[in-house]
């Protein structure tokens, strides 16, 4: 028996969860993996994110933060933060992208989803952000911008990118960051979009949206998670559609917005870097992690990169794609098909 299941073994006989059935419930992106744990009619998920890849204290921190707002996140019932062990309440299985694929109406879930972010955002950050949360800011920002450089590029022309292309490339996005920023600040989950949403049973109003994964929240712009959302890297939805949710953000929100505008040219910046950094991402969990089950997704990530930026605020850095990402390149890298 290895140490950790030595560890997790215990963790669980000193929880009295040690005799149940424990069904790999799932496995993301990360080092995580979650497995639903059954005795009788009672069930538990926990969560195995074992060190030092993965740190629970930032999941504990914002769950525990959005249980006291009333918002419904998982009850956490026992943790190990050293071993990275947590029970947690189960939510069962409905979740958006399942509701969703069974033909749920996807008008009902998606404006539940935003008027969870229209009760959270119109509250105070002093309220909603944890003390001591990092900020959203340039450098976080930056930091994600270069995985594309680092990752997407180098698998898709076969050579390292050059450190000038890199350099040209943050050097205009530096110049974006003030607008990306230029709205209210808030706690921004930062992976909400429909895998993360659940619809529960018994629940009114916005707590009948359950939320999950958002170990990665940081202080920053109210139009991120709304973006998320609904420029989903996973999903197709109209852009009718992805206008009539953004309206709906933006009524929702009218005390609290400045000028529509700063809101719109926010919302293309941030949806730009997101896509941008998500091509980066699942090219390297499939050279890095060997997880090439993101790479479908690709084709629609260009789309939306190419969508947002047709914004006026981002013209340097769609001359900078012309220039060093030409159309025949905008796809799955040819190196990573099988």
């Amino acid at each position: 028996m290895s140490e950790r299941l030595e560890k997790l073994n215990a963790f669980l006989k000193g929880n009295g969860w040690d005799d149940a059935e424990r069904i790999l419930l799932a496995a993301d992106a990360s080092f995580r993996h979650y497995d639903r744990l059954k005795r009788g009619s009672e069930t538990m998920v926990l969560m195995d994110a074992p060190p030092p890849m993965e740190d629970v204290r930032p999941f504990l921190i914002i769950d525990k933060k959005l249980e006291e707002l009333g918002y419904s996140a998982p009850h956490i019932y026992a943790q190990d933060e050293q071993n990275g062990f947590v029970l947690l309440e189960d939510y069962g299985d409905s979740t958006y992208t399942r509701l969703l694929k069974k033909g749920a109406d996807e008008k009902k879930l998606y404006e539940l989803a935003v008027d969870l972010l229209i009760d959270l955002h119109s509250r105070s950050d002093k309220e909603t952000v944890p003390q001591g949360l990092p900020r959203y800011d340039g450098e976080a920002l930056k930091r994600e911008l270069m995985l594309f450089p680092d990752w997407f590029m180098p698998a898709a022309f076969s050579r390292e990118t050059d450190k000038t292309v890199s350099d040209d490339f943050i050097l205009l996005w530096e110049e974006l960051f003030p607008v990306a920023n230029n709205v209210p600040q808030t706690l921004v989950l930062r992976d909400y979009h429909v895998d993360n949403l659940l619809l529960l049973d018994g629940r009114k109003g916005v707590h009948a949206c359950g939320l999950l994964d958002f170990q990665d929240a940081l202080h920053g712009p109210v139009t991120y998670d709304v973006m998320s959302l609904m420029e989903d890297a996973r999903r197709d939805i109209s852009y009718d559609f992805l206008v009539a949710m953004r309206n709906r953000y933006i009524t929702g929100m009218a005390a609290k917005l400045p000028d529509e505008k700063d809101f719109l040219a926010s919302w293309s910046v941030l949806a730009a870097q997101r896509h941008i950094k998500v091509l980066g991402i699942f090219v390297r969990l499939c050279v890095r992690d060997k997880k090439n089950r993101y790479l479908q997704h690709i084709p629609r990530l260009w789309r939306l990169l190419e969508r947002a930026l047709e914004h006026p605020a981002l013209a340097k850095i769609k001359i900078w794609f012309d220039k060093n990402i030409p159309p025949e390149y905008r796809r799955i890298p040819r190196c990573l098909q099988k």
